[in-house]
């Protein structure tokens, strides 16, 4: 164990020695000799074959050459401390390199590097994430950890498959823009607190998304692994949403563009002020707006009463199922469009 922590070593300060190497030519002559020595002794290891002792004695004779001389009784504990130390270097990088292929894999299938909390992974796309609830103990914490490796290889058929729009429609739904039988389908899953979505849409509208592709508009608040939402009144407005569908108004849309892409008085995104309101303050804006859009009092009556119904309640656990078990989205914004599921903000580049 000890040639292999050391020939890790040697690869780690290699930089640093070919560096030097150009103002101190002896140095890289040194490290060379060494490191094929150490390699040797790796590739004997890979190949199960017993590894040189004499290497192994070489560097503990480097490292405790001064000790023997001054501290003779220290050599032995120093030696056993050498073992634990080596095991460690090898336990920490072959625990690394497990967990880069990991994170390669799960950025590969799902966008991100982290399963479970998709937001903090840097590398991946701009979300906001479908979290998962933190581990309480250990044992959770390794079920976790192989249940991930699981998610990561029951979805990688997913990178290959035909995706289309029509096996994930969850009636009844709205198009961001009027309807035209000459352009191909697409699907926005969006939430409303989420202003990674607010981003994506204003995106798609800059750039003209709305007008290639028909675009359903599917609203999906996120829950938190231990209840509520992750976005204050984000429930609430996806009630109201799915309550214009069923009446087959042409308000549901309105409400996510205004929501979206409008100011209050104050220049505050109408995004923000939801997260300051209340229920019922969220609620009267809600009927405010539906009233600007032309709603009379008795549709504006019959919106809210099915916001609050069952069949509302049934459509978003059906949009529910829809993005967790047949999507598979880890974040939102998630996109399908050109037979493709797209991860996170639309770009405007």
């Amino acid at each position: 164990m000890v040639c292999i922590a050391a020939f890790i070593i040697l690869c780690l300060v290699g930089v640093f020695v070919a560096f030097l190497s150009i103002f101190r030519r002896d140095i890289g002559k040194k490290y060379w000799a060494v490191f094929k020595k150490s390699w040797g002794c790796v590739g004997k290891r890979v190949r199960l074959q017993k590894c040189e002792t004499n290497f192994k004695d070489d560097v503990k004779t480097t490292l405790l050459s001064k000790v023997v001389l001054k501290h003779p009784k220290w050599v032995k504990p120093l030696s056993t401390m050498i073992e634990v130390f080596s095991v460690v270097i090898v336990f920490i990088t072959v625990w690394s390199l497990v967990e880069a292929v990991k994170a390669i894999l799960a950025l590969w299938v799902f966008g991100t590097c982290n399963v479970s909390q998709p937001a903090s992974c840097a590398l991946g796309a701009e979300v906001c994430g479908i979290d998962a609830r933190e581990p309480r103990n250990p044992i959770e914490w390794t079920g976790r950890w192989f249940s991930e490796w699981g998610e990561i290889f029951a979805n990688i058929p997913d990178r290959f498959r035909d995706w289309k729009v029509e096996d994930f429609l969850v009636e009844p739904y709205t198009y961001a823009v009027e309807y035209h039988d000459d352009k191909p389908l697409a699907m926005d899953i969006i939430d409303p607190g989420c202003s990674v979505c607010l981003q994506s849409y204003r995106n798609q509208q800059k750039t003209g998304f709305f007008e290639r592709y028909n675009t359903v508009l599917m609203v999906y608040p996120i829950e938190l692994p231990d209840g509520g939402y992750k976005f204050e009144n984000s429930d609430l407005i996806a009630q109201y949403f799915y309550a214009a569908n069923l009446l087959k108004t042409d308000y549901a849309r309105q409400i996510i563009q205004k929501l979206y892409t409008e100011k209050d008085e104050d220049g505050v995104s109408y995004q923000t002020v939801f997260y300051g309101l209340s229920h019922e303050q969220a609620e009267q804006t809600l009927q405010a707006w539906l009233k600007e859009f032309g709603a009379n009092k008795s549709q504006i009556a019959e919106i809210d009463k099915a916001a609050q119904g069952t069949k509302v309640a049934e459509i978003l656990s059906e949009v529910k199922t829809m993005v967790e078990d047949k999507i598979h989205a880890k974040g939102i914004p998630t996109m399908i469009y050109n037979n493709r599921k797209h991860n996170g903000r639309y770009s405007d580049e």
